[in-house]
């Protein structure tokens, strides 16, 4: 959901809505004050010359609502954004965007901790699974995870390299017993199709994990020639 647009609405030239607070000399908002606009969306905080400007808490008509701080009529600055679906973002804001440092908690739960860049997660940040309590901590890049991170489960960590949320070249399998699985991941192509057969949709280019060696103490598990169950 974008939550960015609507309070523009309160800048329409010919009708600003009801306001009902502090004015300075020029009869402009400043100070403590109440608006509610055209739409059905209010606004209560502080303005500056005419701006939302300060701490304030704005309620859209939609059941969002954003508390925290303005700057010249855009959120800027540390707020909290409540979303109609259950989610939540609390963190930092520039010019009416998630950026910086901030945590946002999805509607299934899951949860993410780390660095935002316009809108998006950018940088180093850890997402959490709720359903499976499963984490990944390391560096995203336009919402992805990618180059250097780690997931974790609740016995064993995968650490290597990501491309747009999938492994990539080498990793390695630590377990919680001491054994480390090292390998590749490597991208598979799909099997050729004999001359004159239509494609088969079902073969498709994957991920494929090659392990190289085996340090530490070994067990079943770490001894497959595969990754432990549900990894990519």
């Amino acid at each position: 959901m974008s939550d960015v647009g609507s309070e523009d609405l309160e800048e329409d030239q010919n009708y600003l809505g009801e306001y009902t607070g502090e004015r300075n000399e020029a009869g402009v908002r400043h100070g403590s004050g109440n608006a509610t606009l055209p739409n059905g969306d209010t606004y209560q905080g502080q303005y500056e010359n005419g701006m939302r400007s300060g701490q304030g808490t704005y309620r859209f008509k939609s059941g969002a609502r954003y508390i925290g701080n303005y700057y010249n009529n855009v959120k800027h600055g540390q707020g909290t954004f409540y979303y109609p679906d259950g989610s939540k973002y609390e963190g930092s804001w520039v010019e009416d965007l998630r950026q910086g440092h901030g945590i946002y908690t999805y509607p299934n739960g899951d949860k993410y901790d780390g660095k935002w860049l316009r809108h998006v997660r950018h940088g180093q940040g850890t997402y959490w699974h709720h359903d499976t309590g499963s984490l990944y901590k390391g560096t995203w890049a336009d919402g992805n995870m990618d180059a250097v991170g780690e997931i974790i489960h609740s016995n064993h960590r995968f650490v290597g390299k990501f491309t747009k949320n999938n492994p990539t070249g080498p990793g390695k399998y630590v377990f919680d017993s001491g054994c480390e699985q090292h390998g590749d991941y490597i991208l598979t192509e799909p099997p050729e199709q004999p001359e004159g057969e239509e494609d088969d949709s079902s073969s498709s280019s994957g991920l494929k994990w090659v392990p190289r060696a085996i340090t530490g103490q070994t067990n079943g598990t770490s001894e497959s020639n595969g990754p432990p169950p549900g990894e990519p």
